[in-house]
C-alpha cells in the first residue's frame, strides 16, 4: 500500500553489551555504545534517518536490564523514534521497553507460539505500537519463515505466515530477508513477490541494501514503506546523509530535514 512518507531506517543489532554485523544471521561483534558513540559519530547519523531500529539478538534467555539500559542511553543520543525489541515474552516485558524510550515495540516470535499476549499487548498499548518481525529464508525453493534469531523453523510458508500475521492487531511488518542479510546484494525482489498487493498494514523492507540504489528500488515498490539497514557501509562517514539526498533526488517521498534545525535539536537532547 502506498503511503504518504516513505521511510529510511536504520538497525542496530544488540548482543550482551555489543552492537553486531550479521550476514545470514551469522553474527560478528562490532563493538560497545561508547565504541560506537566515538567511533561512528551516532548522533549525527541519527540526523539522516527516519527511525531507529534496536534489535536483541541474544541467544540465551537473559535478563532484560541490560539491553533495557542500552535503548535508554540511545534515546539520549537520536530524537528520532525507536522501535526495539527482541524476546519479549509479556505485557511488563513491553512495559519496560517502552518506559526505556522506545516507541514501538517489535515483536517476533510470540506472533506464533502465543497470539493470545499479541492481543493483550494491542490492547494495553495500541496495535501502531506493535512491530511484526518476520524472518524468512528459502528451504528447498519455498520460503520458509523462522523464529528465535532465525534458528527455529515453523510450519507453513510465508505466504501463509503473513496471511495470518496481517490479520494480528499489529501495526506493521518487518520484513527480513535471511538469505539476502548483511549481504549488500540488493533486497530480495523474489522475497517481495509473496507480498500481496492489497497489503493492510505498513511494510518495512529489510535484508541485503548496500548502496543507495537498493534504497531507490526497493521504496519503488509501492508496498514498501519503508527500507532498513544494519550493513557496515552505513556505519561509515556519511553514508546515511548520502544515501537519503540520494532518495530525495530520486524523487522518493521522504521528509525533508532541516539539517541545521535537527543538529540544534540533537544539541539540545
Amino acid at each position: 500500500m502506498n503511503h504518504v512518507r516513505k521511510r529510511l531506517i536504520f538497525a542496530l543489532l544488540y548482543d550482551s553489551g555489543k552492537f553486531m554485523l550479521s550476514r545470514n544471521f551469522r553474527l560478528q561483534q562490532v563493538g560497545d555504545l561508547p565504541w560506537l558513540e566515538k567511533n561512528y559519530n551516532f548522533g549525527e547519523t541519527a540526523l539522516a534517518i527516519d527511525e531507529l531500529v534496536v534489535l536483541n539478538v541474544e541467544r540465551s534467555r537473559a535478563s532484560l536490564d541490560q539491553f533495557l539500559e542500552h535503548v535508554k542511553k540511545l534515546n539520549d543520543d537520536c530524537f528520532v523514534p525507536i522501535a526495539a525489541g527482541g524476546g519479549i515474552r509479556s505485557v511488563e516485558d513491553a512495559r519496560r521497553l517502552l518506559r526505556s524510550g522506545a516507541d514501538k515495540v517489535v515483536i517476533n516470535t510470540i506472533l506464533h507460539d502465543d497470539r493470545g499476549l499479541v492481543a493483550e499487548l494491542a490492547a494495553e498499548f495500541g496495535k501502531q505500537c506493535l512491530v511484526a518481525s518476520i524472518d524468512t529464508k528459502r528451504v528447498d525453493g519455498t520460503f520458509r519463515v523462522f523464529t528465535e534469531n532465525g534458528t527455529r523453523p515453523i510450519d507453513g510458508d510465508l505466504d501463509s505466515h503473513l496471511a495470518e500475521v496481517t490479520a494480528l492487531p499489529i501495526g506493521e511488518i518487518y520484513l527480513n530477508s535471511m538469505d539476502r542479510d548483511g549481504t549488500g546484494q540488493g533486497f530480495d525482489e523474489e522475497m517481495l513477490r509473496h507480498v500481496p498487493s492489497d497489503i493492510p498494514v505498513p511494510l518495512i523492507l529489510v535484508g541485503g541494501a548496500g548502496k543507495p540504489e537498493h534504497f531507490t528500488l526497493g521504496l519503488a515498490d509501492d508496498r514498501v514503506d519503508a527500507v532498513s539497514t544494519a550493513h557496515l557501509f552505513n556505519f561509515v562517514g556519511n553514508s546515511l546523509q548520502l544515501s537519503r539526498e540520494h532518495l530525495l533526488r530520486e524523487g522518493m517521498n521522504l521528509v525533508k530535514w532541516d539539517g541545521n534545525q535537527l543538529k540544534s535539536l540533537a544539541g539540545s537532547v
